[in-house]
């Protein structure tokens, strides 16, 4: 039984200290401050358009829309990296671009139609 324990001990310490990074096509978590790779962004970018349009939130057109626009703005607290979708068959004109923020790193911030 002592055995036993010791083994479950030794499993869950290294489930726990093991570092875990999130990769081009993982879960668009990181941790750190080096900034993220453009595609890395885009892709993640991408992955959240596409939440939005499976919880309707946005409308199911965006899903075949591409992004047409990365770079890196000055945010609320530091740099941040903002995807730009556009869709110009869009009947809400106030609706045709949709922004999509990260901080540096690729942790997602925020979307929206405004871009700010």
């Amino acid at each position: 039984m002592k055995h036993i324990l010791i083994a479950i001990a030794s499993a869950a310490t290294f489930a726990v200290a093991t570092p875990v990074a999130a990769s081009e096509g993982g879960s668009c978590h990181f941790h750190g401050s080096k900034p993220a790779e453009e595609k890395t962004v885009v892709s993640c970018a991408m992955q959240r358009k596409d939440g939005l349009v499976a919880n309707g939130k946005i409308d199911a057109a965006w899903k075949a829309i591409k992004h047409d626009k990365v770079e890196q703005v000055d945010g609320k607290k530091g740099k941040e990296w903002k995807v730009t979708f556009k869709d110009p068959a869009a009947k809400d004109k106030a609706k045709e671009t949709l922004y999509v923020f990260f901080t540096l790193p690729g942790n997602f911030i925020a979307a929206n139609f405004t871009g700010k």
